[in-house]
């Protein structure tokens, strides 16, 4: 039997909070210096603020330069080019991805760029799993960036990339596969398409671990699919920006902040920090230098919790995705921006009112497109321009009544719960 439950990917997981903490005002001040030295945005950041990196003697200190926020980094890319945000050339680089925005994501030359590798052996993959990777390897980076932590560890991986359910389950009952990389829901999708083929979960499938990001995970549909595999799923949080920011262990209660990055909690309005325990917005400095996003702001919301773990970790937890600081939705892996919506729609007149929800009945992701219409709607050219923009299909919701939708209506509802 595989031992998943003992030993630590590296010695800073151990490390006592002033360890901790001269190590991450070391690791911050190399990524200043070199910000400060050929970052033009973060220059111009600091200009602003009137302060330079001289300024910046301690983590106090730090906090005093002002959060960067995706939609800023969005319109930055755009009006300025990615150069902008560089301090390498762009062929200096490993790759450049592009996600929904569009934004571009450059991957660095740094070893282990992404920093999940520290996540993946805390969920228990270990040197000789076969791992079925189910996110995608087109354009996005997450099928790549999940990769190399597993080839890191000693696993080895099939591509399989996302969808084609069938194929899928040929793989996973047909090679040894022990470990799974995708989206929680997916791995429900495939229990039941095999479940209703007659196969049976634990005897057909090799299963033990699972690691799922993009989606938040309800502890229902966690129980339900450990359940029903009798494996392990555990989750990792990060953005395709940023790379990994906190991971759960085996122990659970909490996800464990990575120590390839420092992350606080602030204030969403003032990006000050916020005492230990308080509900405020994910704000998160990787130590990659090739592309420092110093202090980016994440939109989502958590708290920090700082209690011993038995699993011998010493970083402090962020206890889970607790909602939105800002008006986006993150559905399926993918952001959702109203203001995407809203240029798909300017090239449907007939359109005249609309409105996101985001569900989840079933534990399973729903984005609802409700609309008022004051004409016929070509829903052959809607659907597909939609989805080229928001990489989503809408479940769309003709309303009859025009007051169906006020006017002063928020152009997106999250109406989510996680049990």
């Amino acid at each position: 039997m595989v031992d998943r439950y003992n030993g630590l990917f590296n010695d800073y997981e151990k490390d006592a909070p002033e360890a901790r903490s001269e190590r991450q005002l070391t690791k911050i001040k190399a990524v200043i210096e070199k910000a400060a030295e050929s970052s033009k945005e973060f220059k111009s950041r600091m200009d602003a603020a009137g302060i330079s990196a001289a300024d910046i003697t301690d983590l106090e200190s730090f906090s005093k330069i002002p959060v960067l926020r995706k939609k800023d980094l969005i319109s930055l890319q755009q009006e300025k080019g990615l150069d902008w945000l560089l301090t390498a050339k762009p062929g200096e680089l490993s790759r450049i991805y592009q996600s929904p925005g569009p934004i571009f994501d450059p991957e660095g030359r740094e070893a282990d760029y992404w920093g999940w590798t520290e996540g993946f052996y805390a969920a228990g993959f270990r040197e000789g799993d076969l791992v079925q990777m189910t996110f995608s390897y087109h354009l996005t980076p997450a099928g790549l960036m999940l990769e190399q932590p597993l080839r890191e560890i000693g696993c080895a991986v099939i591509p399989a990339g996302p969808g084609n359910t069938p194929v899928q389950m040929q793989l996973l009952t047909s090679l040894p596969v022990t470990g799974f990389v995708g989206m929680t829901s997916y791995l429900k999708v495939i229990a039941e398409k095999a479940q209703a083929e007659g196969l049976d979960l634990k005897k057909d499938f090799n299963l033990d671990v699972a690691f799922v990001a993009a989606e938040i995970l309800p502890e229902s549909l966690r129980n339900e699919v450990e359940e029903a595999f009798g494996m392990k799923v555990r989750q990792g949080y990060g953005t395709a920006d940023l790379g990994c920011i906190s991971y759960e262990c085996l122990e659970l209660g909490g996800m464990h902040v990575s120590s390839r990055c420092y992350v606080e909690i602030c204030d969403p309005k003032t990006g000050e920090p916020l005492p230990m325990g308080e509900i405020g917005e994910v704000v998160v400095t990787p130590y990659t230098l090739s592309y420092p996003l110093v202090r980016f702001a994440t939109g989502d919301l958590s708290r920090m919790v700082d209690e011993p773990c038995g699993c011998g970790r010493t970083a402090p937890k962020l206890a889970g995705i607790l909602g939105r600081a800002d008006d986006t939705a993150k559905v399926k892996g993918q952001f959702v921006y109203p203001s995407q919506v809203a240029e798909v729609i300017r090239d449907f007149p007939a359109i005249a009112k609309h409105q996101i929800v985001v569900s989840n009945e079933g534990g399973k992701d729903k984005l609802t497109l409700k609309m008022v219409l004051e004409g016929q709607l070509d829903e052959k050219a809607f659907i597909p321009a939609f989805q080229d923009k928001i990489k989503l299909r809408p479940v769309m919701e003709i309303l009859a009544d025009n007051d169906a939708i006020k006017d002063d209506a928020v152009p997106l509802v999250d109406e989510r719960t996680y049990e």
